[in-house]
């Protein structure tokens, strides 16, 4: 059994009570003493600290390092100004998924790629063939660097504590910039996988990850695990590999538009040529855009048969991974994550909106299900033998107006 890798940060896991887990081949902390719930309400509410150093970064350099990303990824490369990020999906001639990642330019010569964890070799073999035939380089510097991700409503203020009371990035999504923090140099991403409308992650040298990490500890924040880190980019319908794209629990490819984000992701720019699965795409496009104008005809489902959408329990219980849902009695699809998740209830509306001490908790989850069944539609989950009620909310959440993340309960 090889050695399981672990980051600059370990021996502060350690220190911090941590329970650590084998994750994608790496040592890493699934919670702290405190616990998944208050960790996912801390991260809600204040701010938590993610050791995401585990993630694959991947820097690409050489003349043709447009040319290259245009051809593997899903997004439009020439649309990335300098100190700007986007999110992106490796996709698969078929339309389906090798992977999904982030796209970061903090330099004009340079991109860097950050890819799951546990897909990091992989991708790398997926590239290494294509890359041959392009003037660029793709060099593996995960060992190199320390990743931290700073996420919730006071991020902002605790990190531009370490910038001098500057602003640490522009305020919306996707602003990158390289500060001086305290003396040392920090590349600051205004991203993150929690739906906080407020959050970072940092990119630093292997020396300067315990001075990141305490000094946020002093300021207030707290560590948070792989626990809470799921819980939250549940929440906020944040897809994981392996879940919701990938395959299905029938081993068939997931295709990208089965992703509400893949509207996001994915550009048909004229300036991206004939990228890998281009037509594949086109087509669940296509189809994608028919179902949101309520065309379900043979044609369009056939394209697009399922879609990868909120699900919310009615009755009590708790839906895990691989759980069945039917419609009918008709089997739909299937819960692709699943768990209880803390709240905090709110008053107030907008930006006049305010976290109430009382929390509750609410069965809530991720589905991959017929592509017809509509907003609040009807369903039923097979909880360990029992067809449970659930419904298929719009969302769980809003995070559009800072700082605070508002749940939106099921009816």
């Amino acid at each position: 059994m090889s050695e399981l890798k672990r980051t600059q940060l370990y021996n502060a896991h350690i220190a911090a009570g941590a329970t650590m887990v084998d994750f994608g081949g790496w040592e890493m902390p699934i919670q702290y003493p405190e616990g998944i719930v208050a960790e996912h309400l801390y991260t809600r509410s204040c701010c938590s600290l993610f050791d995401v150093s585990h993630m694959g970064r991947l820097l690409i350099e050489g003349p043709d390092r447009v040319a290259f990303l245009q051809h593997v990824l899903s997004s439009n490369v020439l649309a990335l100004d300098l100190n700007k990020a986007q999110y992106c999906i490796i996709p698969a001639e078929d339309g389906s998924a090798v992977d999904d990642a982030y796209l970061y330019q903090f330099e004009a010569d340079r991109f860097l790629l950050v890819v799951n964890a546990a897909n990091t070799d992989k991708d790398l073999a997926y590239f290494a063939p294509i890359v041959k035939n392009y003037n660029c380089t793709i060099r593996n510097i995960t060992a190199e660097t320390v990743s931290i991700a700073v996420q919730g409503p006071k991020s902002g203020e605790m990190l531009s504590v370490l910038a001098g009371g500057a602003e640490v990035t522009k305020p919306a999504r996707n602003n990158l910039s390289t500060m001086d923090l305290e003396g040392h140099t920090v590349q600051i991403a205004r991203t993150g996988y929690t739906a906080e409308p407020i959050g970072y992650e940092l990119f630093l040298k292997n020396e300067d990850a315990l001075w990141a990490w305490n000094r946020l500890l002093e300021l207030g924040a707290k560590p948070a695990g792989l626990g809470a880190r799921d819980t939250l980019r549940m929440e906020g319908m944040l897809p994981l590999y392996g879940d919701e794209m990938g395959v299905d629990e029938e081993g068939k490819p997931m295709p990208i538009f089965a992703l509400a984000l893949a509207k996001f992701a994915v550009s048909f720019d004229e300036a991206k040529g004939d990228f890998v699965g281009r037509k594949a795409l086109e087509a669940q496009a296509a189809a994608q855009a028919a179902i949101r104008a309520k065309d379900f005809s043979p044609e369009v489902l056939a394209a697009l048969p399922k879609r990868v959408r909120p699900i919310a329990l009615v009755d009590r219980g708790v839906m895990r991974h691989g759980m069945a849902v039917y419609r009918n009695g008709e089997h739909i699809g299937w819960v692709t994550s699943g768990t209880m998740i803390p709240y905090y209830k709110t008053e107030g509306e907008g930006e006049n909106v305010k976290l109430l001490p009382e929390t509750g908790k609410r069965a809530i989850g991720i589905a991959y299900i017929a592509s017809d069944v509509p907003a609040n539609g009807e369903v039923e989950v097979d909880v360990r033998g029992k067809r449970l009620k659930a419904v298929i909310p719009t969302k769980h959440i809003t995070n559009n107006v800072p700082p605070y993340v508002v749940p939106v309960l099921a009816k």
